[in-house]
């Protein structure tokens, strides 16, 4: 009977995780990808629509820009919905913020679905700013829930889940985009509008799952739901545990409100904890990664292989992100989290290397376009392995439950202005540095190797308050170096 019991919860947990992903990262990964093939429709709609109003065509320069606009909308959007998801979290809790977090991609799905109607490509740019925001909340807010509501051991591979069901949407887009499916020049409005069903599914299956039990508790101070919601997640094994523990975690905190984003840089019992996040989210973006996309068609066809089965191959990019973010996923709480984001930094330093070296000799070598083929699969590889999924985990084990919102909304704000950044500076590095553009990324990856060497501890395995317990001694040591340590009562005093 326990063994069913046991069985019964893990399934409970199992679900959770699938309710709150399918509505919610999948969305990032998904309308990445569903906006590539119906790119050249959409930029000939947007020609016929303007002929029609004016009695000109526009001119391509222009059509480039209009279309700029519409791809910019995105990161915008998720700019903001980073900046709202602190508040939403705090506000609302978990749960409820990541449903109503879907009125923003019905309302995206509905402008884009009618937009041919209408005849406005407005609607369309409209649309991936709502997109956008979806995408911003959903990033932030999912991690810090399945965190939350998971037991110690297994925190890192679910949090991690997050970046499985980006992977995961980011492969179905590519199907889905395929013309075969809703990729033709008929189905577009289709294709942009298809987003409503995960968020729809979402709606119909989360209320059935419990909040936060760490928010139910430390934030709204009922032990009874929280207990409730323990009780859903684990069943009728001992909580005691697990309950003192977070019980000793809201004492911590006790009479503390929820932080804003400019507190925890004003606050120095928080500085390398804060200083962590900021390195590795920008990293993410930062280490060239989405970039080997923008390569990818070229080299495979450089490779020989025919026009037309090219997005197929490209499904193969994609697959390798979901193969590798499963499996950080199923290694992460055994290998632990340093190993992983050291390993994927170091690998891809390396394959930018031989990427560069294979693209110089890319028209010499026969061979050479497949070496920069494989550097492709590579350098994906590596990234999933560990940065994909490992970095959205860290801001919900270093900051505890009043600064955790706020730490979320600064590593998204960071994560989205570093998108738009290389989406805006990458062909232009091109331009200029030609085969050799990877190397700002080779940078950035030997960096940020170099400090999860020196700076990062492990948090495997360990609980928040004993995760904390190790910055705040780390933090104190730089002060007392700096001659300026007051000692930790009289600074927890300060900053209260």
């Amino acid at each position: 009977m326990n063994k069913l019991q046991r069985l019964l919860q893990n399934k409970i947990l199992i679900l959770t995780i699938c309710a709150a992903g399918i509505g919610g990262t999948f969305q990032y990964g998904y309308n990445i990808s569903i906006i590539n093939a119906p790119a050249s429709y959409i930029q000939m709609f947007m020609n016929t629509t303007w002929l029609e109003r004016m009695g000109v065509p526009l001119e391509s320069n222009v059509i480039l820009l209009l279309w700029s606009f519409t791809v910019s909308a995105y990161p915008l959007g998720g700019l903001t919905g980073a900046v709202v998801a602190g508040p939403m979290a705090i506000m609302l809790g978990r749960k409820m913020s990541l449903l109503l977090n879907n009125v923003f991609v019905i309302i995206a799905a509905t402008l884009s679905g009618f937009s041919r109607m209408a005849k406005s490509f407005e609607m369309i740019m409209l649309s991936r700013f709502f997109t956008g925001v979806n995408a911003g909340v959903s990033m932030n807010i999912q991690p810090m829930y399945l965190a939350e509501s998971a037991p110690k051991k297994l925190r890192g591979a679910v949090a991690l889940t997050s970046a499985s069901f980006t992977a995961l949407g980011l492969v179905l887009g590519q199907v889905v985009g395929l013309r075969e499916l809703l990729g033709g020049e008929e189905n577009w409005p289709l294709l942009l509008a298809s987003n409503v069903v995960p968020a729809l599914i979402q709606l119909t299956a989360l209320p059935w799952f419990p909040e936060s039990p760490r928010y139910l508790l430390i934030d709204r101070g009922d032990k009874e739901s929280c207990i409730s919601a323990l009780q859903k997640l684990r069943g009728t094994s001992d909580l005691s545990a697990e309950l003192e523990e977070m019980l000793a975690e809201q004492a911590a905190v006790k009479g503390q409100r929820a932080k804003n984003p400019w507190e925890l840089f004003q606050n120095p019992a928080l500085r390398w904890q804060l200083v962590s996040i900021v390195v590795l989210s920008s990293a993410m973006q930062l280490c060239g990664n989405d970039s080997m996309y923008f390569y990818a068609a070229y080299v495979f066809q450089e490779a020989g292989i025919p026009q037309d089965k090219i997005p197929y191959v490209v499904i193969g990019t994609g697959s390798c992100e979901l193969i590798t973010s499963v499996t950080c996923n199923m290694i992460i709480d055994y290998a632990g989290r340093r190993p992983l984001l050291l390993g994927g930094y170091i690998f891809m330093a390396g394959w930018a290397i031989v990427f560069m070296v294979a693209l110089s000799q890319q028209t010499q070598i026969s061979w050479m376009p497949y070496l920069s083929m494989a550097c492709i699969f590579a350098y994906i590889l590596s990234f999933g392995i560990g940065p994909a999924g490992v970095t959205g985990v860290l801001p919900t084990e270093v900051f505890d439950q009043m600064s955790r919102p706020a730490a979320y909304m600064i590593c998204g704000s960071l994560l989205w202005f570093n998108l738009f950044l290389v989406g805006t500076a990458f062909p232009f590095i091109v331009k200029s540095l030609a085969h050799f553009c990877y190397i700002p990324f080779l940078v950035v990856c030997v960096c940020t190797a170099l400090y999860v060497w020196f700076f990062l501890p492990e948090t495997k395995g360990k609980s928040f308050l004993e995760i904390s317990e190790e910055f705040r001694k780390r933090n104190f040591r730089t002060r007392s170096r700096a001659g300026f340590y007051k000692g930790p009562e009289e600074i927890k005093t300060t900053t209260l």
